[in-house]
């Protein structure tokens, strides 16, 4: 499923009226992304997936007042650091493969996004991570910025810089390809 855009997804608030219902609202609403998010900074998708219920265990163990109005922040960072610490781990980094994109079938399209996904794997690192917290998890600026610890400007000055790099990567090769 497709990250949901940050306007039309409310922000998972602690509800008093039922204990766990906000645990329940965060899994629902953010396990998706923090899968991708996981899956993409460790190339394996059962890692990724333990990293991923170590995050929201520690959520469930978390006061509900410390997390109230910053839980997509809380998460993220929570997710990123446990998959440094398992990527330390395991030494281990494979190339990506196919990641479910949530692109239709056409034959097309995929190979025009897939052109798009190695364009980013050949940005540095930061860039990389930023695009992909942007566009795949669908977070903002400032979620970004706390996130990564980055101040919200570089996270512009990394997005910008990365994507006028695809830009001009693209319109180069679009350029040679010309008779």
């Amino acid at each position: 499923m497709k990250a949901k855009n940050s306007r039309e997804r409310e922000r998972v608030k602690v509800k008093d009226s039922t204990e766990s219902q906000w645990i329940v609202d965060a899994i629902g609403t953010y396990e998706d992304s923090l899968l991708r998010y996981a899956t993409w900074m460790l190339r394996d998708w059962d890692l990724a997936r333990e990293v991923v219920q170590e995050t929201f265990l520690r959520l469930c163990r978390e006061e509900p007042s410390k997390v109230d109005g910053h839980i997509p922040q809380w998460l993220f960072t929570v997710c990123r650091n446990l998959a440094f610490d398992t990527r330390k781990r395991e030494a281990r980094m494979t190339p990506l493969q196919e990641t479910d994109i949530g692109v239709d079938s056409n034959l097309e399209q995929r190979e025009a996004v897939g052109e798009i996904f190695r364009l980013v794997e050949t940005l540095p690192k930061n860039q990389r991570e930023v695009v992909y917290l942007k566009f795949q998890c669908d977070l903002s600026y400032k979620e970004i910025s706390e996130v990564t610890r980055l101040s919200i400007g570089n996270v512009g000055l990394l997005l910008h810089n990365a994507l006028g790099a695809i830009r001009k990567r693209v319109l180069s090769e679009s350029a040679r390809r010309k008779p």
